[in-house]
C-alpha cells in the first residue's frame, strides 16, 4: 500500500475512533446515516460512490475525495469510468476543482499500483 493511502487510512481510523469515544447520539446517527446511504439499493454501490466522488470534488473536500476514491477502487471502477467521473466533477465545479483533480489523480494512481 502506498504512503498516501497508509497515512490517510491511519489518520481517518484514529480520529474516527476518537470521535466515537465521546460522540453524542446525533453524531453517531449521522455517521450511521452516511454508512447506510452508500449501501446497495435502487442504485448500486459503485454508482453511489462515483456520485459521492463527484460531489466531494465539487465541494473541494480532499479527505472526502480520498475516501470515495478508495471506495470506487473497491467497487471496481475502471480507469475510463474514473476519467469520466473526473470530467463531470470539473465540468460542474469549474476550474477551482483542478487542484483537487490533480491530487485525486495522484491518489487514484497510487490505489492502482496496489493491483
Amino acid at each position: 500500500m502506498g504512503k498516501l493511502i497508509e497515512e490517510f487510512d491511519a489518520y481517518r481510523t484514529k480520529m474516527n475512533d476518537r470521535i466515537t469515544e465521546t460522540a453524542n447520539t446525533n453524531i453517531k446517527r449521522f455517521f450511521a446515516l452516511d454508512t447506510t446511504s452508500y449501501a446497495e439499493g435502487a442504485l448500486d454501490v459503485k454508482t453511489k460512490e462515483m456520485l459521492g466522488l463527484v460531489a466531494s470534488m465539487v465541494l473541494r473536500c480532499d479527505d472526502c475525495i480520498k475516501y470515495h476514491l478508495g471506495k470506487c477502487f473497491e467497487a471496481g471502477v475502471k480507469h475510463d469510468e474514473m476519467n469520466e467521473v473526473f470530467m463531470i466533477a470539473n465540468l460542474v465545479g469549474g476550474s477551482i476543482v483542478i487542484p483537487h483533480y490533480r491530487r485525486a489523480v495522484e491518489y487514484w494512481d497510487e490505489l492502482n499500483e496496489v493491483k
